[in-house]
């Protein structure tokens, strides 16, 4: 099994030369063959385009074929490599998305148990040094620290969606009529 520290390790300057944050590296089960899984951020949108996912992919893929044929493939077996946005319903993985997206709701699966629930679902109330607060649906305010997450995520929502800012929106009022004949050309 790859060691997805070691493998941060080897993703994270490469995702800093691009001036992005990591979000997250996992690898995920396929059909086929797992994938490593990277998700990284513009830190002033919170988003990636799909050139920043290529140009994150190319210096990665360069970066494990260097090692690999130095000796040291960092994955011994076969894998897909994707490159992505965190997207809206993002997952949550570091101290400072439960303070930034404080207000939303979420889902947080917990290792062990608070309040006799593995799994809280409710609004945000942020993060208190290594405590996380949530407004659960069901348990009302409960806490948690942050070590005590197995894995989170926003809840998409209508509020979620009025919050993300789109990476661009150039061209978008911008409609270009074609006569029949045009299109015909």
């Amino acid at each position: 099994m790859t060691d997805i520290a070691s493998l941060t390790n080897l993703i994270k300057p490469e995702a800093d030369a691009l001036g992005f944050e990591l979000v997250r590296v996992q690898f995920v089960s396929g059909a086929d063959e797992p994938t490593l899984q990277i998700m990284a951020e513009r830190p002033e949108t919170g988003q990636l385009g799909i050139d920043d996912c290529a140009a994150l992919s190319r210096r990665i893929s360069a970066k494990f074929d260097d090692l690999e044929e130095q000796g040291n493939d960092p994955i011994d077996h076969a894998y897909r490599l994707e490159v992505s946005s965190p997207g809206i319903d993002r997952p949550l993985t570091r101290a400072k998305d439960y303070q930034n997206w404080s207000g939303h709701e979420a889902r947080i699966n917990l290792v062990d148990a608070v309040a006799g629930r593995k799994q809280l679902r409710g609004i945000l109330e942020g993060i208190d040094g290594e405590t996380i607060k949530i407004d659960d649906r069901k348990a009302g305010s409960q806490e948690t620290p942050l070590a005590n997450v197995h894995s989170a995520k926003l809840i998409l929502t209508d509020a979620l969606i009025k919050a993300t800012v789109p990476v661009s929106a150039d061209g978008a009022d911008e409609i270009e009529e074609q006569t029949l004949e045009e299109q015909e050309d």
